[in-house]
């Protein structure tokens, strides 16, 4: 299994912060703060997705999640599903983590690997050790430095997402799923816990804004004294 700890390259100049969670978890609502607190630490940040980020990965995302797709074409495979979230993660890397990371720009990126063991390898049924060993081949020991994971009960989550419109094709899965989905992430938490933080997403705004500051505080006297 590849370690994954957070550690910070010497070659890495910049910042690669994960954010992770559930549908309705609350991530995009606090990509503000979490914006404003690294522009005090950095001279360039670059906010992204995944699946997506750059004009190819972005078509990739809308096969994954059935958008804009003709009804004829049948849904992915779990296999297929997975390797097309890696093909669009290989490009994103490519054309965009790495030249902001080498550049020394502090990248937060809406779901990333994580999502794949999370939704893939522990909700399709597919297995932590294989999700791992795409990792391997298209990242390597590139993981994020601080992975902030958004916990809600899925019952909060999926009323939340409801709320929010259409729903594409994971969105749409059923409660059982996004149970899995949940169970995926804690044991990521479990196993790594210095780099994936956990926030209760339960509570306010506010207070889960807080707790995000002070685990990117935590996280800047690490990389400080690194």
């Amino acid at each position: 299994m590849t370690n994954n700890e957070a550690t910070t390259a010497p070659s890495r100049r910049g910042a690669f912060i994960s954010l992770e969670g559930i549908e309705g978890a609350g991530k995009s609502t606090c990509v503000p703060a979490i914006e404003q607190w690294v522009k005090g630490r950095a001279k360039e940040v670059v906010q992204t997705r995944e699946p997506g980020g750059t004009p190819l990965a972005e078509v990739i995302r809308n096969l994954v999640l059935g958008i804009g797709v003709d009804d004829e074409v049948e849904a992915p495979t779990s296999d297929t599903e997975t390797l097309l979230m890696f093909a669009s993660r290989a490009q994103h890397l490519d054309e965009v983590v790495r030249p902001a990371l080498d550049r020394g720009a502090w990248v937060i990126c809406d779901r990333f690997t994580d999502a794949t063991l999370a939704y893939q390898g522990a909700a399709r049924g597919l297995g932590m050790q294989r999700i791992f060993e795409l990792a391997e081949w298209v990242h390597g020991n590139l993981w994020p430095d601080l992975t902030l994971w958004f916990d809600v009960s899925v019952e909060t989550g999926l009323a939340r997402a409801s709320r929010r419109g259409a729903k594409d094709r994971i969105e749409q899965e059923r409660q059982d799923f996004f149970s899995k989905v949940r169970a995926g992430y804690l044991e990521l938490a479990s196993l790594y816990p210095e780099r994936v933080k956990v926030i209760d997403a339960q509570r306010s705004m506010d207070d889960v804004a807080v707790q995000v500051i002070q685990e990117l505080e935590a996280y800047g006297l690490r990389r400080e004294n690194v």
